[in-house]
């Protein structure tokens, strides 16, 4: 029997890391804002690889961040290693990446949701939405509390009809030994949304004091203090080192004598697997002249003896599962503390949603995260600040915050989980952004820091001290193209030092100088001039803006390019079947997809050149005739 239970501006349903920033948004915005989780010990649960970040993640890290989200600060309020990769690569690719505590970062996020004016958190399985009057207006939970609002979030993650499965064995279940979500799934359906069916797996958690570290490659952070967050307040960090280990011969011949109980290859399994994630199962099969795998050891915490087993997820058996991981060095007597499994569940098929998040078929109602056919914490905290802003302000008929392919990783990401068809677990790669010399991690502050404070998530003093680096990076970049440094014999002692070339006789400008390969912009402090006293993030800016100056520009023609067609609007109620011309199945992708511009409409699959060169001339003539009838 159902009872009023509450009522609430917004409901976000499920409180993992797309919950949490969706949850946030809304109640910092406002909105009389009600998390509900199926379990109040497992708000922000890391159930995989307890890391934040990585390439392209790392940008969406910080791409909450600068919108004023909290997945940064906690990454680097509860972080036990941190690490910038890909640095001998260009600062396109550059990434933080940081190993947290996981118990400590699940307290906090936690704590920070408790003391969050405005929200209730509360401990609950939601089974049904309800809707009047074609409107979301509330959900259901199973034991009958009906919770009203004007909208609702849906960020359950794996939850929905989640199956395990280890080997022979499979049962309902949901990361971490919880319980599945099974008729959430069939109120969804009953609304008209159709579902997939996608798989992820994880490896097992082994004894720290089983593990012999002399056999095995350490690991260190970087000495180098790092933050995710443009206004982090951690100014020291007592690091913990990984470890590196290999599969071998044996381990690979142990997988392949018992491929016959791996449920991937029994047909176990239905659900389609992350490519760029696969199982161990998977990757001996497929790279079968790789002799070696490598495998990180990784520490889940400061205050536990369970490490992480990074590269060895698996669904084989139990017994399989300890016999592979004593072949490799090191984890000769390791004891397995958690076995490994693979996970089925439910996800919304997001060709269903508007850029804003917001499903077509119930107004009012958004998804965030892995419901939508995505994978990782970076990529469901993206989508859960963007849903929770978008839920506000479909509450107080505003624009929807929609960020372009040309702006913003969270962009890349929601427009091609809308416009192309997701057939795997979806995973932000550096490779899907056209324009990633302009989308940098570093520069994520200038980039959206505005539309932050504009949204009102970020205040105005952060938003002041984003302005003045702004100035400071363009004066000092207006400095060094102004200044020349004449040839004399002090400097050329000093360029003979730093390994670089004389300069010309008629001297250089100190930006020409600084775009020598060789050159970056602490050797130019040494040289003979006053040099103003900058920040460390302002010279990292200045050296990026500089160096790479003739690249970016020639990307920023291309955006420009591209915003010409992303500014050819398409009215809403347009009617394809009467664009003559279109391919049927571009008709029927539009139809499904309805874009907002002809921009958007370019990346739809199926949708060729032809078709929008189609599509071009018949908005042409929609608008003539449009303004004739005014």
């Amino acid at each position: 029997m159902e009872y009023a239970a509450g009522k609430y501006d917004i409901i976000v349903v499920g409180a993992g890391h797309a919950g949490c920033e969706a949850g946030l948004a809304a109640a910092r915005l406002g909105c009389r804002t009600l998390v509900l989780t199926l379990n109040l010990d497992y708000v922000a649960l890391m159930p995989c690889n307890p890391a934040v970040g990585g390439p392209a993640k790392a940008h969406l890290v910080r791409e909450v961040d600068a919108l004023g989200g909290e997945i940064g600060l906690n990454t680097d309020r509860t972080s036990i290693q941190m690490r910038l990769l890909n640095t001998g690569k260009g600062p396109a690719v550059h990434a933080l990446r940081a190993q947290a505590d996981k118990l400590q970062y699940q307290n906090r996020m936690k704590w920070t949701l408790e003391k969050q004016q405005g929200l209730d958190l509360k401990q609950a399985l939601v089974d049904k939405i309800l809707v009047s009057k074609g409107k979301v207006c509330g959900v259901v939970t199973s034991t009958g509390a009906r919770f009203e609002a004007g909208a609702v979030v849906l960020t359950t993650g794996t939850y929905l009809k989640g199956r395990i499965i280890i080997g022979d064995l499979s049962y309902p279940g949901a990361p971490n030994g919880q319980f599945p979500s099974v008729h959430l799934s069939e109120s969804l359906a009953e609304l008209g949304i159709k579902l997939g069916r996608f798989k992820t797996g994880t490896p097992a958690r082994v004894d720290r004091s089983s593990i012999d570290f002399s056999r095995m490659s350490i690991q260190p952070g970087d000495l180098k203090l790092y933050n995710f967050s443009f206004v982090s307040d951690v100014t020291s960090r007592e690091q913990i080192p990984c470890w590196l280990t290999y599969t071998n011969e044996m381990t690979h011949r142990i997988i392949l004598d018992n491929l016959y109980r791996a449920p991937l290859y029994t047909g176990a399994i239905r659900g389609r697997g992350p490519r760029y994630c696969p199982s161990i199962e998977t990757k001996v099969i497929r790279f079968s002249d790789k002799p070696a795998h490598q495998v990180f050891i990784e520490p889940e915490g400061r205050d536990t003896a369970e490490m992480y087993v990074q590269g060895m997820s698996t669904s084989l058996p139990e017994d399989v599962q300890l016999a592979m991981l004593r072949t490799m060095p090191g984890l000769e007597r390791v004891e397995m503390m958690r076995p490994g499994y693979a996970i089925e569940y439910d996800f919304i098929i997001p060709n269903q949603l508007k850029w804003s998040l917001e499903t077509k078929a119930v107004p009012g109602l958004f998804t965030a995260g892995q419901i939508n056919g995505t994978s990782g914490y970076e990529e469901a905290a993206a989508q859960g600040i963007v849903a929770g802003i978008n839920a506000a302000h479909y509450l107080r008929d505003l624009e929807p915050l929609v960020l372009s392919r040309t702006e913003a990783y969270t962009g890349v990401m929601i427009d091609d989980l809308v416009t192309k068809e997701i057939d795997e677990p979806y995973r932000m790669l550096t490779s899907r952004a056209e324009y990633r010399l302009l989308l940098r991690q570093d520069n994520a502050d200038l980039r959206l820091t505005d539309k932050g404070y504009q949204i009102g998530l970020v205040s105005p003093e952060r938003y002041r001290s984003m302005e003045q680096k702004k100035k400071l990076v363009d004066e000092e970049k207006e400095r060094l193209e102004r200044t020349v440094l004449p040839v004399t014999e002090e400097v050329k002692k000093i360029l003979s030092e730093l390994k670089t070339a004389e300069i010309p006789q008629q001297g250089s400008s100190l930006a020409g100088l600084l775009r020598r390969p060789e050159m970056v912009y602490k050797k130019l402090l040494r040289l003979p001039l006053e040099h103003p006293q900058l920040p460390e993030e302002v010279c990292e800016q200045v050296e990026i803006q500089v160096k790479y100056g003739g690249y970016i520009k020639k990307q920023e023609a291309q955006v420009e390019r591209s915003r010409r067609l992303e500014e050819k609007k398409i009215p809403e109620e347009l009617d394809y079947t009467k664009v003559g011309g279109l391919s049927a199945e571009a008709r029927e992708k539009l139809e499904i997809i309805r874009p907002g511009s002809v921009g958007q409409a370019s990346r739809i699959v199926s949708v060729t050149p032809a078709d929008i060169s189609v599509l071009l001339i018949y908005l042409e003539q929609y608008r003539r005739q449009k303004k004739k009838q005014i």
